[in-house]
């Protein structure tokens, strides 16, 4: 029976193990680590629809993204990828409603696919160099539009639909508006039945005035005139074949022009020509197109006006070439036959700076396999480009044919030309010579070996420049360096600390005196000790090891302030000078006093003795409603100092506190930002200022151990009598509670709604009004902290713990499953 209850348990926990398993697993994907530009476009279409699924937003789906922990810049990256998806899929949803309905049907059946055509090919590869001309008709700025209300053309060739507008002005005044029949005809009043499909508006207009002045004979001696224009113009079917984006028949305007028809339909596909798009009519091939007219020169050449049932055929491309490198347009062009180098050249937009130019690099392709060639800059006007070429045109060398360079204590150092027989002195001519504190007895010629190793020359310059050493011819690259004697040894100094009104270090001059550098240093201040001051010197001799000596010392003492201003004692590099305090020299202490005070401000101490009930009796004692359990001494010294004056009669609040928040995730600027301080005290809250005092047993028995001595800058805070409770932290109503005598601690929090469920109650501390800190005593149960007016009660927050990761939950259930087989082993 108990093994059948353990088997059962195993299988259970098994089952609930493995459920936790897989949905630790599914949520483990780590979206950090997921790069946008490896993502494919059907991935991201994927994950578009899977948000569409589930009714979310795009702003939603990528703020998911952000909280499963993809970095900011990915989802920017894949912002812009979904909006180019969405756009691309914008543009053949208008172009689906351009083409003829007999073709929706079938280019309905690629819709789901925004990356193919109708015949299975790509239409653009991210990752492949762009086609010359490939963006010209898929370009959302250039749409290629027929313009409709311009003026009729004359060229333009009249069919049926066409709405003409005859005006007859002058002696005779009419207006018609006439449709042109099926058969091509036009009724015009008083004149009878006009053909006119197939005319032009130049020859129609003639036909017409002919025929109108049989009955208006004033238009023959043209006292009235004939006009005739388009009105509204009729539709015109043109079909598009061969490599072409989107091919089929589309439903065009009777004005629109060849490029109206190739925009619409998206141009040439990745394997169509853009250099020999054929107009066909009737059969009969009526021109060719060179798209790369228009490209490049801006010329529409062959860009007929369309008739109906038209047909435009894109072949395929006969020869395409590939640029790379440090071109102007990377990428791939179409050559027409005949075509030279030197002219696709200029289709890239040519060369950029820091291109080479001298040679090209071209991989080209043979009938058995692959070869390499170099085009010389004087064959490019004579090559002619094949099919599959590939152009690389790399950098320029980032080195100088005749450049040398001037470094160091010359005026204008720098580069320079390298002229035909170059040498120094003549390149120390060029840099406007040396300067004053040029090193002259040694400069060297810093020089690139032919291997590129560097070789140094040293030569005498002042020899060099007296003649009496041979000057040197200079190369390539070479490296002129003459140095400075400040660049040659330590930086000279002297200091000067102590009563100067602007003590610190100052540049060694030579002949500098003591009288100088006070005038630097702003001179004496008021306390100066002008009967003693020292002057530490640097020594220069080699000494025995066991001799001590660190320094040699210098006393210099004058009768008045004057006199040390006008010394002339000399200075030497590195002197330190110390100007002490007058002996018995003392600055005025301050201290003030706060709260319920008779007489609070700021009180200057009169003796070094003087204490709390001093100033406490200099400023009147205290009032009838001083809270003297709550005064407080704030002193701006270090905590071991205050930990020092205060051992006696109070716990360092700072102290306390790290006591209290030992071994704990809670720091000590989450207490301070939750405990700004109670409202009787007039400054911010700082708990290694504070020092709690007992002032009612101070004022009870002045200058005992519990009356501390004052010391400059102390604050006195006697607060008025306090009467409530602030409860902050893990409570469920963070809140003030009027104090009741006698209550414990957890009377208040029960006032604050209880502890939450992330309470650390034992280590709940109490902070009194005077700034000293009390916790929670931990033994057999919890003794909390005495609660006093003005207190404040803290409950810290129970440390974070990490989740258990779907490894960890393997390893533990293994181990329980380990010994889960262990007792049934037992037990058999």
């Amino acid at each position: 029976m108990m093994e059948r209850f353990i088997l059962n348990s195993i299988a259970v926990f098994i089952l609930v193990l493995g459920g936790f398993i897989n949905q630790s697993l599914a949520q483990a994907v780590d979206y950090s680590k997921v790069k946008v530009e490896t993502l494919s476009n059907t991935q991201v279409l994927q994950l578009m629809t899977r948000a569409e699924e589930e009714g979310l937003s795009q702003d939603e789906m990528f703020a998911n993204l952000i909280n499963q922990g993809m970095p900011e810049n990915e989802i920017s990256k894949l912002r812009t990828r979904v909006a180019r998806i969405r756009r691309d899929q914008l543009g053949k949803d208008q172009l689906t409603l351009m083409v003829d309905p007999s073709e929706q049907g079938r280019k309905a059946d690629n819709s789901g696919d925004l990356l193919n055509t109708s015949n299975g090919e790509l239409v653009e590869n991210e990752d492949a160099p762009p086609i010359f001309g490939s963006s010209l008709f898929r370009n959302g700025n250039i749409r290629f539009e027929p313009n409709l209300n311009m003026a009729t053309p004359e060229d333009y060739i009249i069919g049926t639909g066409d709405q003409l507008l005859i005006d007859l002005t002058g002696d005779n005044e009419a207006s018609y508006q006439l449709t042109v029949s099926p058969e091509g005809t036009i009724r015009v009043e008083y004149v009878g039945i006009v053909s006119v499909s197939g005319l032009t508006i130049q020859a129609a207009r003639a036909k017409l005035r002919s025929q109108l002045a049989q009955t208006y004979t004033s238009i023959r001696s043209g006292r009235t005139q004939v006009n005739l224009n388009l009105g509204n113009i009729r539709s015109i079917k043109i079909t598009l074949t061969g490599f072409v984006t989107q091919p089929g028949t589309y439903t065009l305007p009777s004005v629109a022009t060849v490029f109206n028809a190739l925009y619409a339909a998206g141009g040439p596909s990745d394997k169509g020509t853009f250099r020999n798009i054929q107009v066909i009519r009737n059969n009969r091939i009526l021109g060719n197109i060179d798209a790369y007219d228009f490209l490049v020169n801006g010329i529409q050449s062959g860009n007929i006006r369309l008739e109906d049932q038209d047909v435009i055929h894109i072949p395929v491309y006969r020869n395409r070439v590939e640029f790379q490198g440090f071109i102007n347009r990377p990428g791939f062009y179409e050559a027409k036959d005949g075509e030279r180098f030197a002219e696709l050249l200029e289709y890239t937009g040519g060369f950029t700076a820091n291109a080479y130019t001298a040679k090209i690099r071209v991989f080209s392709t043979t009938d058995r396999d692959r070869r390499i060639n170099d085009i010389y800059q004087a064959d490019f006007s004579s090559y002619q480009p094949k099919n599959g070429d590939q152009y690389i045109v790399e950098e320029i060398l980032d080195r100088y044919e005749n450049r040398v360079q001037m470094e160091g204590a010359v005026f204008r150092p720098g580069f320079y030309q390298l002229d035909d027989g170059l040498t120094v002195k003549q390149l120390i001519q060029k840099a406007d010579g040396i300067k004053e504190d040029a090193f002259m007895s040694r400069a060297y010629i810093n020089r690139l070996n032919s291997d590129n190793t560097q070789r140094l020359i040293s030569f005498d310059l002042k020899g060099l420049l007296d003649g009496t050493i041979e000057d040197i011819s200079l190369r390539r690259e070479d490296r002129v360096i003459i140095s400075s004697i400040f660049d040659l040894r330590e930086e000279y100094s002297v200091n000067i600390d102590g009563e100067v009104r602007k003590p610190g270090k100052f540049s060694f001059a030579e002949d500098m005196t003591l009288g100088n550098v006070i005038h630097m240093a702003g001179g004496l201040s008021d306390a100066a000790n002008i009967e003693r001051i020292e002057i530490a010197r640097r020594i220069r001799k080699n000494v025995n090891q066991r001799d001590s000596v660190l320094s040699e010392l210098l006393i210099v003492n004058f009768d008045n302030k004057e006199e040390a201003l006008q010394s002339d004692f000399e200075l030497k590099p590195f002197d330190i000078i110390n100007i002490r305090t007058s002996t018995g020299y003392q600055y005025q202490k301050q201290i003030r006093i706060e709260g319920e005070v008779l007489y609070p401000g700021v009180y200057t101490l009169i003796s070094r003795e003087e204490t709390i009930s001093d100033i406490i009796q200099r400023a009147g004692g205290v009032t009838d409603i001083a809270y003297l359990e709550g005064s407080s001494l704030q002193r701006k010294i270090s905590d071991s100092r205050i930990a020092l004056d205060n051992s006696q009669s109070s716990v360092d609040a700072d102290s306390a506190i790290s006591e209290v928040l030992e071994d704990d995730a809670i720091t000590k600027e989450k207490i301070l930002a939750s405990t700004p301080g109670s409202a009787a005290r007039n400054t911010p809250l700082n708990f290694s200022s504070y020092v709690g005092i007992d002032l009612d047993k101070i004022i009870s028995k002045p200058h005992s151990r519990h009356d501390l001595l004052m010391e400059d800058g102390d604050i006195i805070i006697v607060p008025r009598q306090l009467q409530t409770i602030t409860v902050r932290g893990e409570v469920l109503n963070s809140n003030r509670i009027v104090y009741r005598k006698g209550r414990p601690l957890t009377y208040y929090i029960n006032q604050a709604g209880g502890f939450t469920s992330r309470a650390h109650k034992s280590k709940t501390f109490v902070q009194y009004a005077n700034g000293e800190v009390r916790s929670t005593i931990k033994g057999l149960g919890r003794i909390y902290p005495e609660v006093t007016p003005g207190a404040e009660i803290i409950v810290p927050q129970k440390p974070l713990k990490s989740p258990m990761s779907a490894q960890a939950v393997v390893g533990l259930s293994s181990a329980v499953i380990s010994t889960l087989a262990i007792l049934l082993s037992l037990l058999r």
